[in-house]
């Protein structure tokens, strides 16, 4: 086995990148690069009635979107492929084999329903469901019987009756009782290889050093030690991390609303944030930091750091995050990565002048908490989608608002000049003949220029809208006034 550390991701196209999973290629990938070594893309493709190209491309799609780079993979190849499970087959054939003449497996001719009717009934007797064995010491002329009535068999391996033991980097000294396991499937009747008889296999042949994983994985790994012990293969070193919960601290999924990088991703999240968000999650960094880069991730990560409880997905945080990075992004960086959600929201940016778009951005890019919020924080500017909201409505209607716009505006009416100028004068003018102060004196401006209660500082939206704009706007503000 090689020195240098190598590690591996190797999901199952079934379904779209969850965040769980994204969060431990984000393990693995921090430990490959602080420690010199190798992170290596492999795909669990042996599911074939699951298993979809599509979902393949997407996976791809998604790790490269979060900044995560590998090795060695199926898009690049390297010196241990295939990496693709389906084009291994006849390397799991090999292995069966050698069990086979070790006498360390065997062919189960039990069907689907002899087997669901077996667990029953330990159910019912209050035992635990395992396979029986009954298959296990079938004479050849049996098996001849059993192959000649149209069974086909899967194949399963003989447990001995011994502890596993094994020290976890994560969880310290774990054991595991064999007896309590029974046999299991190693090949299906169909001839594909199951999870962990192939997971043994490729992890054994790529020369994995360390396998980092959840912690759903545990009781796998004991079976996996079984195997690799019974092949001679040195055993990698383990470390199985939290999982991801819900608010209900039940394992993260769909009933808790967003769950993949996907989903994110249309929402306008950015990749650096969502990537760092996973990267707090059941680990905590050197120096107790919350934003950190790519490079300051890898500096700081430690699996010795890791939590072993339930990490608990908060959207609010992510939000906070990517809002932080939305915030500390460079505007024509962000004007790029904003173009679809901007023509999502009925605008074309290649029509808008792109210096004023520029300083729209800078405006109200303080008020975003993800890229999808775009269209409802620019449309203020826009004169043609200018209709109050009905909390502006209100505003507008409350006992001295009509004052303030009205002495606001009767300035605005003869001002000339520079834009934040006029706007300041026209504020002191508001103020000296409502007499209102704080918000009783914002508020209503605010209103009647973007017709929204909330946004970005107003005077900067005085810049960007102008003196003729405003003026229009608080001539239809003072016609909501009247209606209401």
């Amino acid at each position: 086995m090689e020195h240098k550390a190598r590690v591996r991701f190797a999901p199952s196209p079934t379904g779209d990148l969850h965040v769980g999973n994204a969060r431990t290629a984000l393990f693995n990938w921090m430990f490959a690069r602080r420690e010199g070594g190798c992170f290596i893309l492999r795909i669990e493709d042996t599911d074939e009635s699951r298993s979809d190209s599509a979902y393949q491309t997407g996976l791809l799609e998604d790790l490269k979107w979060l900044g995560l780079d590998w090795d060695e993979g199926p898009d690049i190849g390297g010196a241990y492929g295939p990496y693709r499970q389906s084009e291994r087959l006849d390397l799991y054939a090999a292995h069966l084999k050698k069990l086979m003449d070790a006498d360390l497996a065997y062919p189960c001719y039990c069907t689907e329903e002899e087997l669901e009717e077996e667990r029953r009934t330990l159910i019912l007797a209050r035992r635990m469901p395992r396979y029986s064995g009954k298959c296990r010491n079938l004479s050849e002329k049996e098996r001849e019987a059993l192959a000649a009535s149209g069974r086909k068999p899967s194949y399963r391996f003989k447990v001995p009756r011994t502890t596993i033991e094994f020290h976890d980097l994560i969880r310290g000294p774990m054991r595991f009782e064999g007896e309590a396991m029974g046999d299991f499937i190693i090949v299906r009747s169909n001839g594909m290889p199951a999870y962990n008889f192939a997971v043994v296999i490729d992890d054994h042949l790529m020369a994995i050093s360390h396998v980092i994983r959840g912690e759903d994985h545990l009781s796998n790994t004991a079976l996996q030690i079984l195997l690799y012990r019974a092949f001679g293969f040195d055993e990698p070193v383990f470390a199985h991390h939290c999982l991801i919960l819900g608010k209900d601290h039940a394992k993260l999924g769909k009933r808790h609303g967003s769950v993949s990088v996907g989903e994110f991703r249309k929402q306008g999240f950015l990749p650096e944030a969502l990537l760092n968000y996973l990267g707090l999650l059941g680990s905590s960094f050197a120096g107790g930091r919350e934003i950190l880069s790519r490079d300051e991730m890898i500096g700081a990560f430690s699996l010795f750091r890791a939590s072993k409880s339930g990490a608990l997905f908060d959207e609010d945080k992510l939000r906070w995050l990517n809002a932080a990075y939305i915030r500390n992004a460079s505007t024509d960086a962000l004007l790029v990565r904003l173009e679809p959600f901007l023509r999502a929201s009925g605008y074309r940016p290649e029509t808008l002048d792109a210096v004023w778009l520029k300083n729209v951005l800078e405006t109200v890019k303080g008020e975003l908490t993800t890229l999808a919020e775009i269209g409802d924080h620019i449309d203020l500017f826009f004169d043609e989608r200018y209709s109050p909201s009905q909390e502006a409505r209100r505003l507008l209607a409350a006992p001295g608002a009509r004052e303030v716009v009205g002495a606001f505006g009767a300035y605005l009416n003869r001002a000339q000049g520079d834009a934040a100028e006029i706007y300041a004068a026209a504020i002191r003018h508001a103020k000296e003949k409502s007499g209102a102060r704080g918000k009783d004196l914002f508020m209503p401006v605010r209103a009647a220029l973007t017709g929204k209660i909330k946004g970005p500082e107003l005077d900067k939206v005085f810049v960007i809208l102008g003196k003729e704009s405003a003026v229009k706007r608080l001539k239809r503000a003072e016609q909501e006034i009247i209606k209401a």
